[in-house]
């Protein structure tokens, strides 16, 4: 009996695995076909509708993956969580810093740089320090590659910087691969021949746009999107191009965390906590954890509040503060690996 039975069920489960990438598929085709149709009023949209929710559910897995006790990653975890928000003060405070020191483009690029810096060694000791803790990882070359981008940094800082913009997405990609080897890795397979349709996507999006105009208009809210994509880094490019890339890049995050990570965690059901182990530690911790997603819930409101009275100074702010969230997924990207 079990000689027959067990093959069906492993043979369903894959049927999943090409459903989610069919899904994901058909959304990352719609995405590349709208930002380079559109990329001005797409990027406006998948902002509005998804920065919060996803930022939420993205919150809300991260507590799946911290241990209800520390132990040996004490250390790791409250120099990561120490490393995000001074970070993420100190990238937010430039404005204010610009002024009270009068700063140049000079001053600029060197205030740019010595954030990069610090960014850099803050990865870098991070890497080195899951390497001790997981002996199954030799990571020992963080060391001379922390050193050539910290090189490349001082020389071309504004790069570095737009490399994260770009990179940022594709990091929900690899938290998703790793989350499918520890939950469901018959998905696996389906999940990377999704993957290799993703540069044919940005191939076909890169050929028809290389030669764009320039994306029309003049208002400040145009001008922000094309400076986020790198236009006034990237001479040369259309902004065409670079907008519509990287809008593209950002609705694949954003499809990763709203629809194939719920998909693929059944058991993260935002309203269900068995599965986040702090919360099992107490009563207390418990009404704390469901007190933080409240308040994860009720900002998420918030926000859409402040895009509709005013987009533009909202979204200045929202992708000054997400970088919380961004430098956030270096942690656990690398307790997952």
């Amino acid at each position: 009996m079990s000689t027959i039975t067990t093959p069906s069920l492993r043979a369903a489960i894959p049927i999943r695995g090409i459903v989610l990438a069919g899904l994901m598929l058909a959304l990352a085709g719609a995405a590349a076909l709208l930002a380079g149709w559109t990329p001005i009023l797409f990027s406006i949209v998948t902002v509005f509708l998804f920065a919060g929710p996803h930022n939420w559910l993205e919150a809300r897995y991260f507590l799946t993956r911290l241990p209800a006790r520390w132990g040996k990653l004490r250390g790791f975890f409250l120099f990561a969580f120490g490393g995000i928000f001074a970070l993420t003060a100190l990238f937010a405070s430039f404005p204010w810093i610009a002024n009270s020191l009068q700063w140049g483009p000079n001053g600029w690029h060197t205030g740019v740089a010595v954030w990069n810096t610090l960014m850099i060694g803050w990865i870098a000791a991070l890497v080195l320090w899951r390497s001790r803790q997981n002996p199954r990882r030799d990571w020992g070359l963080a060391v001379p590659v922390a050193f050539l981008l910290i090189a490349l940094n001082w020389l071309f800082p504004l790069f570095i910087s737009l490399g994260l913009v770009y990179l940022h997405p594709l990091m929900a990609l690899l938290l998703l691969d790793r989350e499918l080897k520890r939950t469901r890795p018959q998905w696996r397979p389906a999940y990377h021949i999704c993957l290799v349709a993703l540069p044919v996507l940005l191939g076909l999006l890169w050929w028809k746009l290389y030669n764009a105009p320039p994306l029309p208009g003049d208002s400040a809210l145009r001008e922000a999107i094309t400076n986020h994509a790198g236009s006034g880094v990237l001479h040369g490019i259309s902004s065409h191009l670079l907008v519509a890339t990287h809008t593209f890049l950002e609705m694949v995050h954003y499809g990763v965390w709203l629809l194939a990570m719920p998909l693929v965690g059944i058991r993260m059901l935002p309203w269900k906590l068995a599965n986040v182990p702090m919360a099992r530690r107490s009563t207390v911790w418990r009404f704390a954890i469901i007190g933080l997603l409240l308040i994860g819930f009720a900002i998420m409101l918030v926000l859409w509040a402040f895009f509709l009275a005013d987009y533009p100074t909202t979204r200045y702010v929202y992708f000054t503060v997400a970088l919380l969230h961004v430098l956030a997924e270096v942690p656990f990207l690398l307790r997952a690996l």
